[in-house]
């Protein structure tokens, strides 16, 4: 067995993913600045990455065991194979085929956002669902949760999730726009780059509701304020910033 580790940040690295599993990736560990997919034999890829050989052992369950549960507000992530007894409220997501396990710092820092803001029975938006983690964490909250995402590969995995948490959420193939008509939303919770969140600030408001919220991360630390000018020319005010590493989350209200 044989492992690619391929470097970047998470929109970079995200679009990949489903190419890996493509290509034959037996499976994918998710780590910070870093994805590592396992194949049975290295092959030619275009993506810059570099091959290690893996021990000889089972490569599965190597993986398996080294992947661990994570705490992220009152959450925790467990894959499916994890057992869990206590407190906190259990997030079950497969692993490896969408961005967003919470082994990232921005996904901790976006769910317990959600827990801190949301409001039970409101309407949620995540914008850029993914593996559907913070449109699930919003339903077990009590929202009416509703997740998109420009790439429509990820949204089977993502109902998936759904199921093995137990809750319904509506995922739907798009952006703002394809969303906006399912609002107004009380809280929208969006784990895109700084760039993307300038560009869709004048968007904002329009999928809020009067006094709604806006939580947004994927926004490393020296960019944050190109995001704070943007915000505010949308005529949205401040509520928190909170932050891990080198990322922030910024939180916003209508």
């Amino acid at each position: 067995m044989w492992v690619y580790r391929l470097k970047g940040s998470p929109w970079e690295l995200d679009p990949l993913i489903p190419e890996l599993f493509a290509r034959g990736a037996r499976g994918l560990e998710e780590r910070e600045g870093e994805i590592l997919a396992y194949f049975p034999a290295p092959q030619d890829l275009p993506y810059g990455g570099v091959w290690e050989a893996f021990p000889d052992e089972d490569w599965l369950e190597a993986w398996r065991r080294d992947l661990k549960p994570v705490e992220a507000g009152p959450f925790l992530v467990l894959a499916p194979w994890h057992s869990w007894e206590g407190e906190g409220i259990p997030l079950v997501i497969e692993p490896g085929m969408a961005f967003g396990t919470g082994h990232h710092e921005t996904t901790r820092l976006a769910l317990a956002a959600l827990a801190r803001h949301l409001r039970p029975g409101e309407k949620v938006l995540d914008l850029g669902t993914g593996s559907g983690i913070l449109a699930i964490a919003a339903a077990r909250l009590g929202g009416e949760a509703v997740g998109v995402d420009v790439d429509g590969s990820v949204l089977p995995q993502a109902e998936a999730n759904a199921r093995q948490n137990g809750v319904s959420v509506r995922f739907l193939l798009g952006s703002l726009e394809e969303a906006r008509p399912l609002g107004p939303f009380g809280l929208v919770v969006a784990n895109l780059f700084a760039e993307l969140h300038r560009d869709l600030a004048p968007l904002y408001p329009e999928a809020l509701a009067p006094g709604g919220r806006l939580l947004l991360t994927g926004i490393l630390k020296e960019k944050a304020p190109l995001v704070r000018e943007a915000l505010a020319g949308a005529g949205l005010g401040p509520l928190e910033e909170a932050a891990e590493g080198e990322w922030v989350l910024l939180a916003y209200r209508r």
